[in-house]
């Protein structure tokens, strides 16, 4: 490679740590009481992340993080097609672990369950830098050499994704891919015309699904049904605003007795808002920003192009579900149904995010 090897970037691997061991602390609180209605145990879900998602996360992290980078290159194609048949199993049955109509997960042995997206959340992203890593600029611009074939595969990936549906994981791929197409090098009206593409689809998707009409209905009219539709939002609302500046206390949240839904999901943003108050809940905000800030150094540092597309995208991926999650806890944005990465419970999202991290420590013991 032209240079000599060096330590992994320290201060990324602290700031992620940070993160999780933040993360826990709050699922711990967040998480009790659910924990013990449904599974007399109030422990039942930190339990459960720590076994199926911080342990295997943790041994993933600092695997990846020894594995040299160029692996992931060496078989990228291997990925686009483990990608492919992941999203396919989740409609077998007897694999399907999906709720109602929903097909997201896959039962694993019957001992855990499996989601499919958040893995290829990354397989995907190997198959993309490197597809894109063998073209010149001039490559990645040509309509046939470039465009048509990345708007091929990635739609291949999202209407996979949509047919599960999982539109809010869809979602974060596509910002991810657009996001890393950008940094190759394609023009910006190829972008500009993916994101009107990308939108007038997102609108086809909401009038075809009741649920996510309510879900615009109520970012657009929070006030309506507050009982009803609007119950969710204005749970999250009320639980942050009570919170203050400071919180009512750490393991004092009303919202998370049963009043608001998702509190260790989706939802465990508001908790921290109301048992920390605004001064901690801007501190997350700018701990992901922070980890965006690191990831960009690396990035600019990368070695060769395949690595600084996986370390854009990676940052890409984390940081934009980051705020699309805290986003539609404050209003900003629909509810998507995405977890708030490192934090919300959810062994695969935080195994495989750690995963990923492992892999830009790696590209960072390397940087120029």
């Amino acid at each position: 490679m032209g240079h000599k090897s060096h330590s992994i970037d320290y201060v990324l691997f602290l700031v992620v740590g940070t993160i999780i061991l933040f993360g826990l602390v709050m699922l711990l609180s967040a998480s009790a009481p659910s924990g013990y209605q449904e599974f007399a145990d109030s422990y039942y879900f930190v339990k459960h992340q720590i076994i199926f998602g911080l342990i295997p996360g943790l041994g993933a992290l600092l695997t990846f993080a020894r594995i040299p980078y160029a692996f992931w290159r060496k078989h990228a194609w291997n990925f686009l097609i483990f990608s492919g048949v992941l999203l396919v199993l989740v409609f077998i049955p007897g694999l399907s672990a999906g709720i109602g109509s929903a097909h997201s997960w896959i039962n694993v042995g019957g001992f855990f369950s499996l989601q499919p997206s958040e893995v290829v959340k990354l397989t995907f992203l190997f198959y993309l830098a490197a597809w894109l890593a063998q073209r010149d600029k001039h490559g990645v611009q040509d309509v046939h050499e470039g465009f048509l074939p990345f708007v091929l595969v990635l739609g291949t990936i999202m209407l996979l994704m949509i047919l599960q549906p999982d539109v809010g994981t869809m979602s974060v791929i596509a910002a991810m891919s657009l996001v890393v197409y950008f940094v190759a090098g394609a023009p910006l009206k190829y972008i500009f015309g993916l994101v009107a593409a990308g939108v007038a689809g997102l609108g086809l998707l909401i009038t075809a699904a009741p649920y996510r009409a309510a879900r615009f209905t109520t970012f657009l009219h929070p006030e309506l049904d507050p009982q009803g539709i609007g119950y969710h939002i204005n749970q999250a609302l009320l639980a942050i605003g009570s919170g203050g500046l400071f919180g009512v206390g750490y393991g004092h949240s009303r919202q998370k007795f049963q009043y608001l839904p998702e509190v260790s999901g989706d939802s465990i943003f508001a908790i921290i808002g109301e048992e920390l108050g605004m001064v901690v809940a801007v501190l997350t905000v700018l701990l992901f920003l922070f980890f965006l800030w690191r990831m960009l150094e690396i990035a600019k540092r990368a070695p060769d192009n395949f690595a600084k597309y996986v370390v854009v995208g990676v940052a890409a991926w984390i940081t934009i579900q980051a705020f699309v999650n805290i986003g539609s806890m404050v209003a900003l944005m629909p509810i998507t149904g995405v977890p708030l990465p490192f934090i919300s419970y959810g062994g695969t999202s935080l195994a495989v995010t750690m995963a990923a991290v492992g892999v830009v420590l790696n590209i960072s013991k390397h940087t120029k």
